[in-house]
C-alpha cells in the first residue's frame, strides 16, 4: 500500500518527461516521415526545433504531401524557403497543382514567386482557370462629341514565367481603359460605337495590353454601354458664355474709358472757366490802372461800352446773340 504513492508520482514525471522528449523530438512525425520515404533524422528535428525556431511539422507535413505527389523535395530546402520568410506549404501546394494540371513550373521559380509577395498557388489556378476582372465605368467622347460609357470585362490568364516584376491587375485595367478611350475617340460617332462594340474590342485586344504584365489578356468584352452627355454641345455652350464674359468685360472697360475721357473734359472745362473768371476779374483792376495812369479817359470808357452794346445789339438782331447778357431788341 505505502508503494502506490511512489508509483503514481513516477507514472506521473515519466508522463511529463515523454512529453517533453516528444516536444523537442517529434518521435511520431519521424515515424510518418520514414514511412512516407522523407529522409529526416531525429537529430534534425530537434535541431530544427530546438535552435532555429522552426516547427517541424510546418515542413515534414509538406515534405510528406510532395512526397506522395511525386515531387521529392528534400528537408533542406523546405528549411531554406521557410527561414527566408516564405510560406512552404503555399508553394508545395501551386508545385502539385502546376504538376497535375501539366504546367512547367520548378521549385526555383516558385519559391521566387512566394518570396516576391505573389501569391504562387492562385497564380497556378489562375493558369488553369482564368479570372475575369470588371473594369470601373470607362468615360469617353467620340468625334461628333457625344459621350459613351463602357463597363468592360478583361478575362486574363496568369503568366507564371513574368510574375517576378511584372505588373499587376491594376496596370493591367488602367491600360484597357486607356484603349477603350482611344477607341472609342477614333469613331465617326456614338452610333458606330453602339451598333459595332467588338470593333472597339478588338482595336484594343490588337494593342497589346498585356506586354510587361503578369498576364495574359485572353479576352475584353463590353459588359455594358450607354450614351452619356453631348460634350460637345456643352463645350461650346460654355466657350459661348466665356466670349459673353469677355465682351461684357471690353464693354465695361470701355464704359469706363469713355467716363475717364469725360471727367477730365469736365475738368479741363472747369479749368476755362477758372481762367477766364480770373480774368474778367482782372478787368476793373486793369481799368482803373489805365485811369489812374491817364492813358485811358472816361469818354474812351464810355465809347468803348457804347460799341460793346452795339455789337451785342446786332448780334441779338442777327440771332446770334442768346447768351447770357445778350439784347433783344423788339
Amino acid at each position: 500500500m505505502n508503494s502506490l504513492p511512489f508509483l503514481f508520482a513516477f507514472l506521473f514525471f515519466l508522463m511529463i518527461g515523454l512529453q517533453i522528449f516528444f516536444f523537442f523530438v517529434p518521435f511520431p512525425l519521424w515515424l510518418s516521415a520514414r514511412l512516407s520515404n522523407v529522409p529526416v533524422g531525429l537529430i534534425e528535428l530537434f535541431v530544427m526545433r530546438t535552435f532555429r525556431k522552426i516547427p517541424p511539422h510546418e515542413l515534414i507535413l509538406p515534405a510528406i504531401t510532395a512526397q506522395y505527389a511525386g515531387i521529392p523535395i528534400s528537408i533542406a530546402k523546405l528549411q531554406s524557403h521557410y527561414m527566408a520568410g516564405g510560406s512552404v506549404q503555399n508553394v508545395i501546394s501551386a508545385l502539385i497543382a502546376a504538376s497535375k494540371a501539366n504546367i512547367e513550373l520548378t521549385w526555383d521559380t516558385a519559391t521566387s514567386i512566394d518570396l516576391a509577395g505573389r501569391n504562387v498557388l492562385e497564380a497556378v489556378q489562375m493558369s488553369v482557370n482564368p479570372k475575369v476582372i470588371q473594369t470601373p465605368l470607362i468615360e469617353a467622347v467620340s468625334h461628333d462629341g457625344i459621350q459613351v460609357k463602357a463597363v468592360c470585362l478583361v478575362t486574363v490568364r496568369a503568366n507564371i514565367a513574368k510574375l517576378v516584376g511584372s505588373a499587376g491587375e491594376e496596370t493591367v485595367l488602367a491600360r484597357v481603359g486607356e484603349g477603350i478611350v482611344t477607341a472609342i475617340g477614333k469613331s465617326r460617332d456614338f452610333k458606330q460605337v453602339l451598333e459595332n462594340p467588338d470593333l472597339i474590342t478588338e482595336a484594343v485586344l490588337d494593342t497589346g495590353l498585356d506586354s510587361g504584365t503578369a498576364f495574359e489578356i485572353l479576352s475584353i468584352d463590353i459588359a455594358d454601354i450607354d450614351v452619356g452627355e453631348n460634350i460637345g454641345a456643352r463645350l461650346q455652350i460654355d466657350q459661348a458664355n466665356a466670349d459673353k464674359r469677355v465682351a461684357q468685360a471690353k464693354a465695361e472697360q470701355r464704359r469706363a474709358d469713355a467716363q475717364a475721357r469725360q471727367t477730365e473734359m469736365s475738368a479741363k472745362v472747369e479749368e476755362m472757366r477758372a481762367k477766364v473768371v480770373e480774368a474778367q476779374a482782372e478787368v476793373p483792376e486793369a481799368l482803373f490802372e489805365a485811369l489812374s495812369q491817364g492813358s485811358f479817359s472816361v469818354m474812351d470808357y464810355y465809347k468803348m461800352e457804347n460799341m460793346i452794346a452795339d455789337t451785342k445789339m446786332r448780334q441779338g438782331l442777327a440771332g446770334t446773340g442768346k447768351g447770357k447778357g445778350g439784347v433783344r431788341n423788339g
